[in-house]
């Protein structure tokens, strides 16, 4: 049996795992550790064989006041829990970053390969990829470690972008049809791809996401009509939402385009197991 510890109590990643793993009673033992004070410090991690960090700050900011706390929080804190599981014996540690280490979306055509450089556009980046480059120099062979940037995770009870777009989806008669792609990644697909990487004790790093990518318009008019509203796509917005695309870092998330190569994703064994019209009802009912 593979004995998980989840850092960060209340995180949608880590409970939805949980959740998850209660398929296999007899796999998988799965415990949780909030790190917001230094009582975490004094738990015995030796009783683990996985430690899937989660504790972090998620959303976005452009608060200056806030870039300190989130070096503090993204970066010195995984740094710190990644040493106290390999010096208490930890097979595996398991970090979840995320594909903002490539700066935001874009209204070009923007695709991430293998010879892509991670260029953050914000704090919140910058401090998941430093605390990627501070965990990595401790892999050996009796600790892997394994960095996971997934794209937008959606699902049921998920925060951020999608929920804003499903109450769109359910309200607005007309919505702009944009020619956009994004990868997503449902947490049904993060959670088995995850469940894998414990199995097989991975090291290294991987772009888990949906096996299609994901037009903003097409996503919305699914949203709708899985709720039975119909909802009609127009060009008409078009040429004024792509002069403002080039300003507004709203317009960008909504419409911006940022995929991975799918090649990026390939793993050797099957974690897409929903398609995305599955993922929306799953999502939405």
């Amino acid at each position: 049996m593979k004995k998980i510890l989840i850092t960060g109590s209340n995180s949608y990643i880590g409970t939805s795992l949980e959740k998850w793993l209660r398929k296999y009673p007899d796999k998988y033992s799965i415990g949780f550790k909030s790190l917001r004070n230094d009582l975490w410090k004094k738990h015995d991690f030796s009783e683990y064989d996985v430690v899937l960090h989660m504790a972090g700050i998620a959303h976005v900011s452009s608060d200056p006041k806030m870039e300190e706390m989130y070096y503090k929080v993204n970066r010195d804190l995984t740094i710190e829990t990644a040493e106290k599981s390999k010096e208490e014996g930890v097979k595996q540690f398991i970090f979840m970053s995320s594909i903002i280490v490539y700066g935001d979306s874009s209204s070009n055509k923007r695709i991430i390969d293998k010879n892509t450089v991670p260029t953050p556009s914000n704090f919140y980046g910058n401090s998941k990829l430093q605390a990627e480059e501070g965990i990595k120099p401790l892999e050996n062979d009796k600790f892997k470690v394994a960095i996971l940037r997934p794209p937008m995770i959606y699902g049921r009870g998920s925060k951020g972008n999608y929920p804003k777009l499903a109450k769109v989806a359910q309200k607005l008669p007309v919505f702009p049809d944009i020619d956009n792609q994004r990868s997503m990644l449902h947490i049904d697909n993060l959670c088995e791809f995850i469940r894998f990487v414990v199995d097989n004790e991975d090291s290294g790093l991987f772009f888990p996401q949906n096996n299609a990518y994901v037009k903003t318009s097409e996503m919305v008019k699914m949203i709708a009509d899985v709720h039975g509203k119909k909802i009609i796509l127009t060009k008409l917005f078009n040429p004024i939402l792509q002069v403002l695309g080039h300003k507004s870092e709203l317009i960008n998330k909504v419409f911006g385009n940022l995929i991975y190569d799918q090649s990026l994703s390939d793993y050797k064994e099957n974690y897409q197991i929903r398609d995305f019209r599955k993922t929306i009802e799953l999502t939405e009912k």
